[in-house]
């Protein structure tokens, strides 16, 4: 890919349909409130586990361009840092730990990898799951993939400041072992008491077993990218939801397929189900508050503004 030296200063989304993300359209909204000035976004488009070469040529010219101030990056962070940890001056706790980046940035000359993940899926959790909801029901979580996301949102939800409001059982699937083997290693490094199983589940049929032996008020989440960054969804048909339940769907945008099995059940199993939008405002905003250092609220009226401009222009 032929990388251009960026004429004003312009801000990057790394991902793999970027031209489709509604923020395309959401972004040059919020640069004006935000009073970010004259700035333009771009998108690069790299394909799913792409080459070490194309991460490291996408990490370079973000590197060594004065106008190109930043990125966020979805569906590489690991394979991107993977193949770029030595470009990178500095990393933050969250990557390290991780082993992945959702923002590139920089500060004093130095290129800079952060893991904002496991940050805004806490924050996207806690705006629909109950108060104290796994203390009071001990429901499980059954995540759907073993990658950047699930490490994100497993690391939160393991994190020890949460006590005893933890799930009861965790449980990880994915469709090959290497990814499996990844985060069980983080899960070791983090030591938490909570019970966590790993299981190679190479067909929908696989994971339907384990969303059918789920416990009332358990939460099902879809962190593989299937119904976006590739068609289908982790599950079939056949797959029932735990009564009283939680399905969330990471993503907003593309063949939604989990969303709607998801939604066919919501009434007859007491359903709560999420797509991944207010995930999408809290990943983009915390990067951008990152990229461009400035405070932008994670919660209140001033949240609400940038939620309701990003709905407008959606």
């Amino acid at each position: 890919m032929k990388y251009q030296p960026a004429e004003t200063p312009t801000f990057y989304f790394i991902g793999v349909t970027t031209t489709k993300s509604s923020i395309m359209r959401v972004f040059p909204a919020w640069a004006e409130h935000l009073g970010l000035g004259e700035v333009a976004i771009k998108g690069i488009d790299l394909k799913w586990h792409d080459e070490p070469e194309n991460y490291r040529e996408a990490v370079a010219f973000l590197k060594q361009d004065p106008h190109s101030l930043g990125a966020l990056v979805t569906t590489h962070k690991i394979d991107l840092l993977r193949a770029c940890r030595d470009l990178f001056d500095e990393l933050d706790p969250y990557a390290q730990l991780t082993g992945e980046i959702s923002c590139i940035s920089k500060r004093d000359g130095k290129l800079r990898g952060h893991a904002k993940d496991p940050i805004t899926a806490g924050f996207s959790l806690e705006a629909f799951l109950p108060e104290g909801h796994w203390e009071k029901t001990g429901a499980e979580a059954l995540v759907l993939g073993a990658g950047g996301s699930s490490i994100a949102v497993t690391s939160y939800i393991l994190d020890a400041r949460h006590g005893a409001n933890r799930p009861s059982r965790i449980i990880v699937t994915n469709r090959s072992e290497p990814r499996l083997a990844e985060i069980k290693e983080i899960h070791h490094q983090l030591n938490q008491p909570v019970p966590v199983e790993y299981h190679a589940a190479p067909t929908p049929e696989d994971n339907d077993a384990l969303v059918n032996k789920l416990k009332p008020g358990s939460l099902v989440i879809n962190a593989t990218g299937l119904g976006k960054d590739a068609p289908g969804s982790p599950i079939t048909s056949g797959a029932v939801f735990p009564q009283d339940g939680l399905a969330w769907e990471f993503n907003y945008r593309g063949d939604l397929i989990f969303l709607d099995q998801a939604r066919a059940q919501e009434k007859s199993r007491s359903l709560h189900v999420e797509d991944g939008w207010v995930y999408f405002i809290h990943g983009w905003t915390r990067v951008i508050a990152e990229v461009f250092d400035v405070e932008i609220p994670t919660s209140g009226p001033e949240f609400d503004r940038i939620a309701q401009i990003a709905a407008d222009v959606r």
